[in-house]
């Protein structure tokens, strides 16, 4: 799937839209299209690896305790285990990918 091809997410400001692009029993990647001041709570995967692939925009990360401003085109590793989430600080929208992965 190139960058043309993926789902048209037009978040209002303060949401978040959602579309998955791969579903398989090894991964899941999930698009994320969050509205300015949308966010995704910090959240845990005790099971699985995830990584973000910031594609658009710009966005303030949580990784437990620290928080970092990231702008595209960037790609955080959120390790198992760690709390994370994301928030779209920005008057635009921020565009990003969430892939799980689960060792073998």
């Amino acid at each position: 799937m190139t960058l043309n091809e993926l789902p048209e997410l037009d978040p209002a400001a303060g949401s978040v839209e959602t579309a998955e692009l791969v579903v398989s029993d090894d991964v899941l990647v999930k698009l994320f299209a969050l509205g300015p001041g949308g966010a995704f709570d910090p959240h845990v995967h005790d099971d699985c690896e995830n990584v973000f692939h910031l594609l658009e925009g710009a966005v303030t990360v949580t990784q437990g305790e620290e928080t970092e401003a990231v702008e595209a085109p960037a790609v955080v590793h959120n390790p198992r285990g760690v709390e994370h989430g994301a928030e779209n600080d920005g008057d635009g929208r921020a565009l990003l990918t969430a892939s799980l992965c689960p060792l073998p």
